[in-house]
């Protein structure tokens, strides 16, 4: 399972990332390889927890892609071996529960993503097991850091969180300095912040506050794009709700550079430098998709649908990214209308 609390929920920076693409191009055709001598200097070994969903693949394949080792943390073997079967994925170590320990042990960093997707109907039992996913894995996987012997402690832990943590607001802007909200998920990402705090002081700790992520394979549009067909690609709700969106390649790379790069502690925000109202990303995606943009989508039907779970997507918060941007993170989808363009081209 996979964590983002808004609607979905090593390591060079992009503009390095091409001449290692190239390299990997090279040994895929099999002609030559091309390596250097710090090569294995380089070489991480990243656990990851949330492997199997949407940005938890992405992030696999983006390690492997340059030579790194994954280890994936999970509780269904059988589900993991169905997304990165052996044929394909030869390399990736993975892991039950029971295992978590002996892979923790001795690698170079952990990525923790697991949590059950919040895009659903919600009743106090999926509240609670909303909440539960989050804190109980983040504990287990900061307990086990802590109890490794120092020489084999992993030195970094990116662990997930999100923009839920600041609650909503049609007329505030959050960074990543803004204080908490006060609605049921701002809790929750309360909580799920504090179980990764407890993190070995000599652990480097980076807490992404993910927005909503777009991509093809699943997150925000694999929910909003039938709501939007039906009803004639208008907004949902409203319309003038704040959208903190992020492309879901400039996540996993916002992930990938904090694997290695010491300057990525602390909180920060995982959106795109240009947030939007709802309504203007949905005038994009009617361009996109060629559909007309006119008819919202009424509240009572996403109430229907998702129940108190609707406010995901009837509330919003302006996010903006200025840690990353302090970084000099360089955003290759800064802009919503080339992020859907590239989605559905």
């Amino acid at each position: 399972m996979e964590a983002s609390i808004s609607w979905a929920s090593s390591v060079t920076p992009l503009h390095r990332f091409p001449q290692r693409l190239f390299v990997w191009r090279l040994r895929q055709t099999r002609v030559f390889s091309v390596t250097s001598s710090n090569d294995k200097a380089d070489e991480l070994i990243v656990s990851v927890t949330g492997a199997t969903g949407f940005i938890g693949k992405r992030l696999v394949q983006r390690l492997l892609a340059d030579d790194h080792r994954v280890r994936v943390l999970t509780r269904s073997r059988a589900k993991a071996l169905s997304i990165f079967p052996a044929r394909d994925y030869p390399g990736i170590k993975i892991a039950e529960e029971p295992e978590w320990r002996n892979c923790i042990q001795g690698s170079t960093a952990v990525v923790n993503l697991a949590g059950m997707p919040i895009s659903t109907r919600w009743s106090p039992e999926i509240k609670k097991e909303i909440k539960d996913s989050r804190i109980k894995v983040t504990s287990k996987v900061v307990d086990l850091i802590n109890s490794t012997q120092d020489d084999l402690r992993p030195k970094v832990l990116v662990s997930a969180t999100a923009v839920g943590y600041y609650g909503t607001s049609e007329i505030r802007v959050f960074d990543e300095e803004s204080p908490s909200g006060n609605d049921y998920l701002a809790e929750v990402c309360r909580e799920w912040e504090a179980a990764a705090l407890r993190v070995n002081n000599d652990v480097r700790l980076a807490r992404i506050r993910i927005g909503v992520v777009l991509g093809k394979e699943g997150g925000a549009l694999a929910k909003m794009i039938p709501l939007f067909m039906m009803f004639a690609g208008g907004p949902l709700g409203s319309g003038k709700q704040w959208f903190s969106w992020i492309h879901v390649d400039d996540l996993v790379s916002l992930i990938y550079e904090a694997l290695s790069n010491p300057s990525y502690k602390g909180v920060i925000n995982g959106t795109a430098p240009n947030p939007v109202r709802l309504s203007e990303m949905c005038n994009h995606l009617g361009s996109v998709l060629d559909r007309p943009s006119w008819l919202p989508v009424p509240e009572v039907a996403l109430k229907a649908v998702l129940g108190e779970g609707a406010c995901v997507v009837l509330e919003g918060q302006k996010v903006v990214p200025r840690r990353a941007k302090e970084l000099g993170f360089p955003f290759k989808y800064p802009y919503i209308k080339q992020a859907l363009s590239s989605i559905m081209p």
